[in-house]
């Protein structure tokens, strides 16, 4: 129930009277984050993976799918620093990133808190490879609101080089500069056609359809996110998508894309539900965007719905959520940090 407890005071946070919050739940979502100890799915893989990586001096890093990853924890060993610390590095890309996009909300405590229950607990609370690189990711869909094509490119490939899936993201390179017409879709759609299949015919893609396609493998959950995601572009294109044209043009393009992209990750679901997922967690920033948003485009729909049910809704699935999922149970319970030292009755780190 801690976790639980936990998003429902950030609810209580985010509809508070009091002013100055957000700094203040930034910094402890990191914390809460960045030191928990043997918390996460992830934990013994991520484990191994340091024992391994660190023994990579860095003139090879190159040889690995990810070299920047790699070089993290090759550095990381060479300075003395024990595996937890993997954890306090990952959390703090992955903040850096989602901060600087929720400096652009109008409301960034609402835009924080929306992330807590699916992506901060799912990614840089376990699968803190992906986290890093959607932090990463975050700040390439900076890039593309201000049409920085060189900026985008650059953090995408920097994504690239700690979870290979962020290379997706290349395709939208087209889409940074100029507005969003028709005549533009498809062009872009058409020099993204080379760049998909150069991605789909990478090793890292031909390993994910390995382990993943047609595997009997599936993601935990992951019919669940997707359906999430695929709601929220229903509501973007029914409800909001041309008020936000007018309303908020900067933002709009990279919202309307997102909004796409999410109808296009959830076609995955019965081809593979882990590529899916995958994909479908680097658009919750752009789905709590959206629901950040939402309350300043003045829609059809009631002002008090339109502001409470995304938190309503994440609430319900994020309460059965823990309430009834054994992969859950054994993940996350109990909670622990080392914050205060290490557990007596833990390994050594």
């Amino acid at each position: 129930m801690s976790y639980l407890a936990t998003y429902i005071g950030l609810m209580g946070l985010r509809f508070s009277q009091v002013r100055g919050l957000y700094p203040l739940v930034l910094l402890a979502l990191f914390v809460f984050s960045a030191f928990r100890f043997e918390v996460g799915c992830d934990w013994t893989g991520y484990l191994a993976q340091f024992e391994l990586f660190g023994r990579v001096p860095l003139s090879e890093i190159w040889l690995h799918r990810e070299p920047l990853w790699t070089a993290i924890i090759s550095i990381q060993t060479s300075l003395g620093l024990p595996y937890p610390w993997l954890n306090v590095i990952s959390s703090a890309i992955f903040f850096l990133g989602t901060h600087a996009l929720a400096r652009r909300q109008p409301n960034p405590l609402a835009f924080l808190v929306l992330l807590f229950p699916v992506l901060i607990v799912n990614m840089p609370m376990s699968g803190i490879r992906q986290g890093a690189a959607i932090g990463l990711v975050s700040l390439a869909f900076l890039a593309f609101l201000d049409r920085r094509s060189v900026a985008f490119v650059m953090m995408v490939l920097t994504a690239t080089g700690i979870h290979s899936s962020a290379a997706v993201f290349l395709l939208l390179t087209p889409l940074v500069g100029g507005g969003l017409t028709r005549t533009r879709l498809i062009f872009a759609a058409l020099l993204a056609l080379p760049g998909a299949a150069l991605l789909l015919t990478s090793d890292s893609a031909e390993l994910a359809t390995e382990r993943y396609v047609n595997t009997g493998v599936d993601a935990a959950g992951a019919a669940f996110r997707l359906l999430l995601l695929l709601i929220t572009a229903a509501y973007f294109f029914l409800f909001l998508n041309r008020k936000w044209a007018v309303l908020s043009p900067q933002d709009h393009k990279l919202a309307f894309i997102g909004a796409l992209a999410m109808v296009l990750t959830a076609a995955l679901l019965p081809v593979s539900s882990v590529i899916g997922d995958r994909l479908g967690y680097y658009l919750l920033p752009i789905q709590a965007m959206i629901f950040a948003r939402a309350p300043f485009l003045r829609t059809s729909l009631n002002r008090n719905f339109v502001i409470l049910a995304p938190y309503l809704g994440f609430l319900l699935f994020f309460g059965v959520w823990t309430a009834l999922s054994h992969h859950f149970s054994a993940c996350y319970l109990p909670y622990q940090t080392w914050l205060f030292g290490f557990p007596a009755f833990s390994r050594y780190y």
